[in-house]
């Protein structure tokens, strides 16, 4: 905000200035230090942009201050920070959370309290003290506002060394707690308020006692077995029944007016322990550490059906990132196939392509078919097993049920002596297995008892992320001809591939095309030959499609509902799935709008995730909430929901407003008009999108790109950390949707309902 000036008294003054007088509340001096401006200052302020160095305690290197034609009592600037040695990215270091006292005293500004949850008990615990040992460490400071999670790495083994605590790694929510005083609020990973949704889980909060807190944990339900159940949680916030839902805490960043994000592990969780070991409520449960060998661990964890189990180095400090000092090992599928044949090598490949695997029927004792392994050899194991095998080789058959078809062409029968151990992800329901990776070969077991392993007890599904997709995901029931076609020659990647990525992500695509008019992009050559976008499904045998009246929805005729459509258009050489802006129940009104940023390609990542934050203060600035999705290009595309009330023309001129005014404010970084040349060194922000008919590439749906990349949704702080907006892609999308277990950047969508009024038009000129 531009304020009238200051007398320099005030360079020192810290107090509390009564209410009713000019600037009332409570006053620190935050930072001090030297201002040195570029060029001339006052003729850099009646244009409205203003090139600075801070030589300051705290803010240091240079900095922008543009004018913004937002209207409001007072002229309103955006300040923003120049990359340079100073920058750091949020998720690392928030300036203003650490390091909130004033420079001249320790005194800090106490944020005001929201909403409260009542403490529940008449005789509450007192404090706990902060002491012990490695609290020295601690540091007394102001209850932060708001605090990021530190998040696991994922690794493929354990660390072999004794500084490591594992804890079981749960299949549920994970929920940050901030406590001040009796306000007591529960956050999701993202900063979602859950408070309202987690009452019973507030109140047992509340009921400890806390002066102030930021506490951090998993929400779950466990099964009938104890084993927490994803799918149990899921349908609890479906039903709005929380009470069975058990918050397990694990960390205690902070403790009545204590930063403890500098005090090793270990003495966070002690004084953790000594909160809860306070606590009778069932609702609340620590979750406890072990020290047996880790293997040892693991193999119960994933015996049990967990999802595996979270390792933290000791001595390791509390940071708001991804940190190699937390790790997760997660369980996998694995166990022995009999090798029954090999396929042929294609392309540059050497020694063969495949291993044709067999499981021991449990009724006949035949061999079953169960599928193919080809990854996870080297050249050299390739060339070693295939050694082994061809002696092996012979005329008969040894499976009671070959494949039929071209997965049946070229397959070399041989004597099934020889194990393959494989992980995978599952067994069909046809027996098949899917996702495998070759771990070795194996010679001590006999092969007639080679069967598939089905441990007891278990859950009655298991609900992790990894089994979310690929439980739904089968494409068994709709028939892929040619499925071997390379429809990308660079990654080698087949019409099967993508049919499969297509049936494993359904669960999480489906929701955001449902009732969408679509248009699909067909590469029948592959995505180097030409390619077909189509509006209507004239000609397309596409099995569930729903089509849609012409005069309802103009040129747009389909939409996909189905797990079944879906792998059909992909049988109908369907690479990309771009959806309207609306469903067919409000055709006329559009949900959303989306800006679409197209970088110059050549300006560096950084320039298009600094564009993008740019953009998201301004639509915050305007109240509006918006999400993020990577392009699975070079782009971001910024995604608005809106309650689906006001006209095409209404919303697409609304965005081009929007757009219009962005490149205003920023001209040296932003462009609002088409065209190569008009973005040289600058990111256009496509508005065209927005429609009657027009499409945006949905969430999930692969592009017609090399390595078949996939957009991809993202939480606001990853774009900091984000190196490309072509990181995922069908081959390892998997590992995204591991990485967030049940955490969803997108899962406040179905709320986010939102009207497009005169003052958001007033705000950026709309006349």
């Amino acid at each position: 905000m531009h304020v009238e000036d200051h007398p320099l008294d005030y360079a020192s003054f810290e107090g509390t200035i009564p209410e009713g007088h000019y600037g009332a509340g409570d006053v620190i001096v935050w930072d001090r230090g030297v201002w040195l401006p570029r060029g001339d200052p006052a003729e850099a302020y009646k244009k409205g942009r203003m090139k600075f160095e801070l030589q300051g305690e705290k803010l240091c290197g240079e900095w922008n201050l543009v004018r913004t034609n937002i209207e409001g009592k007072q002229e309103q600037w955006f300040l923003i920070k120049h990359q340079d040695e100073a920058a750091k990215p949020l998720a690392d270091f928030d300036v203003v959370v650490d390091l909130p006292n004033s420079v001249l005293s320790d005194r800090t500004i106490i944020p005001k309290k929201r909403g409260r949850v009542k403490a529940t008990s008449s005789n509450p615990t007192p404090p706990t003290t902060v002491t012990g040992p490695g609290t020295e460490d601690a540091v007394a400071a102001a209850l932060p506002e708001k605090l990021s999670p530190q998040l696991a790495t994922l690794v493929d083994s354990s660390p072999r060394s004794e500084e490591w605590r594992y804890e079981i790694k749960f299949d549920g929510y994970r929920m940050l707690c901030r406590v001040d005083g009796d306000d007591v609020r529960l956050f999701t990973r993202n900063g979602h308020d859950w408070t309202a949704k987690l009452p019973k889980q507030a109140a047992a909060i509340a009921s400890l006692g806390l002066e102030s807190a930021w506490l951090d944990g998993e929400i779950v339900i466990p099964d009938e077995n104890g084993v927490p159940n994803f799918q149990l949680l899921q349908n609890a916030f479906d039903a709005g029944k929380s009470q069975g839902i058990v918050y397990y805490l694990f960390d205690l960043p902070y403790l009545n007016g204590t930063d403890l994000r500098q005090v090793p592990v270990e003495g966070r969780r002690a004084l953790l322990k000594q909160v809860l070991d306070e606590s009778t409520d069932p609702l609340l449960r620590f979750s406890e550490d072990f020290t047996e060998d880790v293997d040892a661990l693991m193999n119960s964890a994933c015996q049990m059906r967990m999802e595996g189990l979270i390792g933290k180095r000791l001595g390791s400090l509390y940071v708001s990132r991804r940190s190699d000092t937390w790790i997760k090992l997660k369980c996998k599928h694995r166990q022995e196939f009999i090798i029954v044949g090999y396929t042929d090598p294609k392309g540059a490949r050497n020694g063969f392509g495949a291993l044709v695997l067999a499981l021991t029927d449990g009724d006949s004792g035949k061999l079953k078919y169960a599928g193919k392994v080809g990854t996870g050899f080297t050249e050299s194991t390739l060339a070693t097993i295939l050694e082994t095998l061809l002696p092996l080789e012979q005329k008969e058959v040894p499976v009671m049920n070959p494949p039929k078809g071209v997965d049946g062409k070229g397959i070399h029968w041989l004597q099934p002596t020889l194990l393959a151990e494989v992980t995978f992800a599952e067994i069909t329901s046809d027996g098949v297995v899917r996702h495998a990776v070759f771990q070795g070969v194996r010679t001590d077991k006999p092969v007639h008892i080679i069967t598939e392993e089905k441990p007891a007890p278990a859950p009655k599904e298991r609900r992790s992320a990894k089994a979310k997709s690929d439980d739904k995901g089968s494409p068994t029931k709709v028939r892929i001809t040619h499925p071997e076609r390379v429809i990308d020659p660079s990654s080698g990647l087949t019409k099967r591939d993508l049919a499969e990525y297509y049936a494993q992500v359904s669960p999480w695509l489906l929701p955001h095309l449902k009732d969408r008019p679509i248009a699909l992009v067909r590469a029948p050559e592959g995505i180097t030959g030409e390619l077909f976008f189509q509006k209507n499904a004239d000609r397309l045998a596409i099995p569930n499609i729903t089509m849609v009246p012409k005069a309802e929805a103009g040129k747009a005729g389909m939409v996909i509902n189905s797990v079944e459509a879906l792998v059909g258009a992909v049988q109908m050489s369907t690479i990309e799935l771009h959806s309207w802006n609306g469903t067919t129940d409000h055709i006329e009104q559009p949900d959303r709008f989306v800006l679409d940023l197209d970088p110059d390609p050549a300006l560096p990542w950084k320039a298009m995730a600094e564009a993008t934050q740019l953009t998201l203060v301004v639509l915050d600035e305007l109240g509006l909430q918006s999400l993020l999705k990577t392009s699975g290009g070079k782009g971001i595309h910024i995604m608005v929901p809106l309650t689906p009330k006001a006209s095409w023309e209404e919303v697409k001129d609304f965005s081009q407003a929007i757009v219009k005014y962005i490149a205003k404010l920023i001209p040296d970084r932003f462009s609002a008009v088409l065209g190569p040349k008009n973005r040289i060194g600058k990111i256009f922000i496509d508005y065209l999108r927005n429609g009657k008919g027009a499409t945006t590439a949905n969430v999930f749906s692969a592009r017609a790109r090399e390595g078949l990349p996939v957009s991809v949704p993202i939480f606001r702080e990853e774009i900091v950390e984000l190196q490309s907006a072509a990181k995922w892609n069908i081959r390892n999308v998997q590992e995204r949707l591991d990485e967030l277990g049940g955490d969803d950047p997108w899962e406040g969508l179905p709320n986010m309902r939102q009207l497009i009024t005169l003052e958001m038009k007033t705000r950026i000129g709309m006349k």
